[in-house]
């Protein structure tokens, strides 16, 4: 008898012929279960077909529970042919029995037109809270572990169904990668790095997100993670947030825009223009820290004679982008609030400084997430246009940060705050690890209209990643999330009367 229920999705009998006669050839497969949304009058020899809608929704989940009765549950979760290396399954199943694991994921290669490439992941952690976290498409589920992960779900989405059942399912069972190559399966999306950094912001996916934040903040509260907007002091219940007077500090000026730069002398100027053209009721200054800029950029940044204008020079080794914001954020002329701007990026128009200074005093918060707009390089618009994150809610904006992969731009601090609390010394998820801090204790606030042009092009630090360097980023981004979860799980204890 086989000792794995196998799971996938189903569309035609020509689209999982290869799969199904792949699977069909390993002794260690028992049942094949084809996973229709749609009409699937055409059913496959051996297989038995489950009538669903959504891959991956609660009642797909369920369904998949229902009809388990193996020690495992494989479930493949694209609509190309898969086909495992020589002795894979019985190696996934072998690692499965030795870890005791509740699921169990591994390395692949893609095949696409030009060939096969190698597709890595990463390792779970406590923290791996994305909904889109890269597991490969093929899933390995001790079969218990699966049906009990069902069980504990309480909601029924249309999307999310799979990150809910994987989020209950870690709160009792270990997530094992398995650093080998297992199988090999047809990889359709071939976007650049660049071009899927903002899927999950596209405004035709909010109602995907909606579902995705409830599942995260559900899991949370169940870990002991969550941060609630109240709390009750003497009987009153007040919001949960400290209270800033703004009135730390003898500041010079009001406001300092900070612009960390290397080598862009194509943009450098646009940047630095769109800051000295702000109209404000307050004074501001410029911080443009340059970081062993040799193209021209330095020479670039000497030719203007503004005297708000700062030019820092930082040619450090062992800095990354974090630690030149420290050094703006503790430089004597730093204004109460800093403003960011990336050196390939632009302010919309001349109110952009005005309208994130403002949100500061009306929102008393701070850090302040304004709303930019996708543009070319000529700042024209393009897809997904506005991103505004309106997921982010004074309610439950610091709990959602967590599954999200950024809190948008441009950002704004109190300076007393962020010199308090510091950057990563890193060029890669600083100003994500500093607003999760920031967000443990303060509220930040929102700025809902396009104040700010982000800008694509070719030399964009992210426009294309090789999957090394993806994973690194990924890996340290969720390492972050698992040392803030730490904290706010420790925190709530103490918290805790009993404690």
């Amino acid at each position: 008898m086989g000792r794995i229920n196998c799971f996938i999705p189903f569309a035609s009998p020509e689209q999982v012929a290869q799969t199904v006669a792949n699977l069909k050839a390993d002794e260690l497969v028992n049942k094949i279960y084809l996973l229709a949304d749609g009409d699937a009058a055409d059913a496959v020899d051996g297989c038995e077909v489950i009538k669903i809608k959504g891959l991956t929704s609660s009642a797909t989940m369920r369904a998949i529970a229902e009809h388990a009765d193996a020690d495992y549950v494989m479930l493949y979760t694209k609509h190309t042919t898969l086909k495992f290396a020589p002795f894979a399954i019985e190696r996934f199943v072998k690692l499965a029995d030795d870890s005791q694991s509740g699921m169990l994921y591994a390395d692949h290669y893609n095949v696409t037109e030009n060939g096969a490439v190698k597709a890595p992941v990463i390792d779970y952690q406590y923290g791996s809270l994305r909904d889109d976290f890269d597991f490969g498409s093929v899933l390995l589920f001790c079969g218990c572990c699966f049906k009990k992960a069902a069980e504990a779900m309480k909601a029924d989405y249309e999307h999310a169904g799979l990150y809910d059942l994987r989020l209950k399912l870690s709160q009792n069972c270990a997530i094992t990668h398995i650093n080998e190559f297992l199988y090999s399966d047809v990889e359709l999306d071939t976007r650049k790095s660049g071009e899927k950094n903002f899927d999950y912001v596209d405004p035709r996916n909010r109602g995907r997100q909606i579902e995705m934040e409830a599942a995260c903040t559900e899991h949370l509260k169940e870990i002991g993670g969550y941060l609630a907007p109240t709390k009750v002091v003497d009987g009153k219940e007040v919001p949960n947030f400290k209270h800033i007077e703004f009135n730390q500090g003898d500041f010079e000026v009001e406001a300092t825009v900070m612009i960390p730069v290397r080598n862009r002398i194509r943009t450098i100027r646009d940047a630095i223009d769109s800051v000295l053209c702000q109209k404000t009721d307050f004074k501001f200054n410029l911080m443009v820290v340059d970081n062993f800029s040799t193209d021209g950029t330095r020479e670039a940044i000497a030719e203007y004679d503004d005297p708000r204008l700062i030019h820092i020079i930082a040619d450090y080794y062992d800095m990354g982008i974090g630690g030149y914001w420290n050094l703006a954020a503790h430089h004597e002329k730093a204004g109460k609030f800093i403003v960011q701007l990336d050196s390939d990026d632009m302010y919309k128009d001349e109110n952009t400084l005005q309208t994130m200074v403002n949100a500061f005093y009306e929102q008393n918060v701070a850090m302040v997430v304004g709303t930019y707009q996708m543009t070319d390089i000529n700042c024209n618009p393009i897809p997904p246009g506005i991103i505004d994150h309106k997921e982010w809610t004074p309610e439950n904006g610091r709990n959602n940060a967590l599954r999200i992969n950024g809190l948008g731009a441009p950002r704004a601090f109190y300076t007393p705050v962020l010199r308090a609390v510091k950057i990563p010394n890193t060029s890669y998820g600083e100003d994500y690890a500093l607003g999760l801090n920031i967000s443990r204790n303060y509220q930040i606030g929102r700025v809902y209209v396009p104040v700010y042009l982000c800008r694509r092009w070719d030399d964009n630090s992210d426009a294309s990643l090789d999957v090394e360097k993806m994973n690194r980023n990924n890996l340290y981004k969720d390492r972050i999330r698992t040392w803030e979860l730490q904290a706010r799980v420790a925190m709530n204890k103490k918290c805790c009367k009993c404690c």
